[in-house]
């Protein structure tokens, strides 16, 4: 098993280092990296130097583009899911920018960290969709499922991983004497980039957890199914897919 998961790691950091490349702007570093965001865009960040150590900031893409897809990203309800997400990665919104500070020692926990804040953030342009205007937004759908379930669960936990990372999981329900410990997220937008981050999230967590754990993905198929790829992406990594409208068929084995 520790061959299995160390070379599935071996995989993502593949992925991942040949999907990143540098450009350097004055006293900036622009970092591209392989993570898509809802425009099938390659995410990029910035990185400069700051009293011994380094800023990393989205420069304001991602609030922006969601402003002019629509999103009152300074109403109430959007302010509170956006700080909600952002607090869950230690990220700070200085005006529209996304930043976090970081020495050379951390400065990989704090890029994955900003990257995944901003593929999170980027869900909420979900919500601007017409047909999701009507909606509560998914993640309270997933949230009110549970609760009705009486399925218990400890929300927004960040898990240690064995490449020293830190994973948010948005629901994880303890082992009890009839089940094992299950980890659940939840996707608005269940696409390749989802994928990916919750098979490295899982595969580096994975070894560090109590035997059994197992793993879950809530997939948002209101509006139209995932794709095939992103099915057997999530099982191969032993990931276990559930499209929203199939929920009930898990309800019994998250509820021991």
């Amino acid at each position: 098993m520790i061959r299995e998961i160390e070379s599935m790691l071996e995989r993502y950091w593949t992925w991942l280092k040949d999907g990143t490349s540098l450009r350097a702007l004055d006293d900036w570093v622009e970092i591209t990296t392989p993570y898509l965001d809802r425009h099938n865009d390659c995410l990029q960040i910035y990185a400069r130097r700051d009293e011994g150590g380094y800023v990393l900031t989205d420069d304001s893409y991602v609030l922006e583009d969601l402003e002019q897809s629509g999103c009152a990203i300074e109403s109430a309800r959007y302010r509170a899911l956006i700080e909600t997400t952002l607090n869950g990665f230690g990220i700070r919104k200085n005006g529209k920018a996304l930043e976090v500070e970081t020495s050379a020692a951390s400065f990989a926990v704090r890029k994955h960290n900003l990257l995944q804040a901003m593929l999170a953030v980027e869900d909420v342009a979900y919500l601007s969709t017409p047909s999701a205007r009507e909606r509560p937004p998914f993640h309270d759908d997933v949230v009110a499922w549970l609760d009705g379930s009486e399925i218990r669960y400890t929300p927004n936990v960040n898990l240690a991983g064995l490449s020293g990372y830190s994973h948010r999981f948005e629901f994880v329900i303890p082992k009890s004497r009839t089940g094992p410990e299950r980890v659940l997220r939840a996707f608005n937008r269940p696409n390749r980039t989802a994928a990916q981050t919750m098979a490295f999230s899982w595969i580096d967590t994975k070894k560090a957890r109590s035997p059994g754990s197992t793993a879950y993905a809530i997939l948002n198929d209101v509006d139209r199914p995932p794709a095939d790829e992103v099915l057997l992406a999530m099982r191969s990594y032993e990931i276990n897919p559930i499209p929203w409208s199939e929920r009930g068929v898990v309800l019994e084995e998250l509820a021991q």
